[in-house]
């Protein structure tokens, strides 16, 4: 077989099963960019024996069995192996270490939660600050205040309820 008779049985196979292989090698490798790799690596080796395909199967049968192949391979392969170490240790660090949007974002809601919680009366704050700075039971803010349980409680309702409508008001004016 000649060069050019080779080249032209290439074309003709790569037009007809070209998308076929690139899809069966993505089912193994989950990235489409490897996947077109390992399909022109496939190309390279039936060009190479194209000469020695005896035609007691069908193309299509051989292209998927070296395409197979070539897949299993690099997943036993060294570099697969460092992309997926890699890929854990960027994926950790990520879910560890806030992004700095998220950092930055979680500061200034809570200075903006910080401004709205003082800016309540005090009778208010100062419950809310024992409740939730300081995690106190309503019978200790009780005691430490000295007035009773049910007013603790009636005004941690109403703080949260000036609370709720101030954030909602700011965040309605930042739109």
């Amino acid at each position: 077989m000649d060069k050019s008779e080779k080249d032209y049985i290439l074309d003709k196979i790569m037009i007809e099963y070209g998308n076929e292989l690139v899809r069966l090698a993505f089912s193994y490798v989950k990235d489409a960019e490897i996947a077109k790799d390992l399909v022109q690596n496939t190309f390279i080796k039936c060009y190479k024996s194209l000469d020695m395909f005896r035609y007691d199967a069908q193309i299509k049968t051989w292209l998927y069995r070296i395409t197979i192949n070539e897949c299993k391979d690099y997943l036993k392969s060294w570099n697969y192996r460092m992309v997926q170490v890699k890929s854990f240790i960027n994926e950790t660090a990520r879910s560890i270490l806030p992004s700095v949007e998220k950092s930055v974002i979680d500061q200034y809601n809570n200075e903006q939660m910080k401004e709205t919680i003082n800016s309540l009366p005090n009778k208010y704050r100062e419950v809310v600050y024992l409740y939730y700075h300081d995690s106190l039971k309503t019978d200790e803010i009780s005691k430490i205040l000295n007035i009773p349980v049910n007013t603790v409680k009636t005004r941690l309702r109403r703080a949260k309820q000036r609370l709720e409508s101030m954030l909602k008001e700011a965040e309605l004016n930042e739109r």
